[in-house]
């Protein structure tokens, strides 16, 4: 039965990056894999000697993201003292990156995580990340912060915009009086 009512038309969706779509499948192969290689090395050793594996990585991944994390405190606190900002961040983020992947169970991650302790390996992926990122920036359309702004709005699943404003209470700012409506 028809009414004789058009259909609704919605917009059509975006599409999903690449990104989107095969990044849970790749974190489920990942995970699959790490508890495949500890069954293995546990059945080739014992459980025992896995479980002193997985632990040792849990106090080496702190003591190394213990000690980026000082070593950039102290780089901040001497560019401050200096009045400046600190030039680099000397490997500080790839080394807790490491120091994270160290933490996490799984032998794989330990690999990888101490391949980003390694100060060549930390320079060549700081130098990719800094071209690549570079070069998504020069990709980027300009725009002005108006158009962030608009981009940044609260959508419902109804499609309804959701307006809103911040209002900023400071004391001693502006005398107490009353507020102007938020309305349109």
């Amino acid at each position: 039965m028809t009414t004789g009512a058009p259909t609704p038309t919605y917009p059509a969706r975006p599409r999903r990056s690449r990104v989107r779509t095969f990044l849970p499948l790749g974190i489920a192969a990942w995970l699959v894999l790490e508890i495949w290689l500890l069954t293995v090395v546990a059945d080739a050793t014992s459980g025992l000697l896995v479980f002193l594996l997985l632990l040792a990585g849990l106090v080496l991944g702190s003591v190394v993201i213990k000690r980026a994390g000082r070593r950039a405190f102290q780089a901040l606190n001497e560019a401050l003292q200096r009045g400046g900002t600190p030039a680099s961040g000397g490997g500080n983020g790839l080394m807790m990156l490491g120091g994270l992947l160290i933490m996490l169970p799984g032998l794989i991650s330990d690999a990888v995580g101490l391949l980003l302790l390694i100060p060549p390996v930390q320079k060549a992926l700081s130098s990719y990340a800094e071209r690549a990122f570079d070069r998504k920036l020069r990709e980027a359309t300009p725009g002005s912060f108006g158009d962030a702004y608009q981009q940044a709005r609260m959508h419902r699943p109804d499609g309804k915009v959701v307006q809103g404003e911040v209002i900023r209470d400071e004391p001693g700012d502006a005398p107490e009086g009353p507020r102007p409506p938020l309305t349109r």
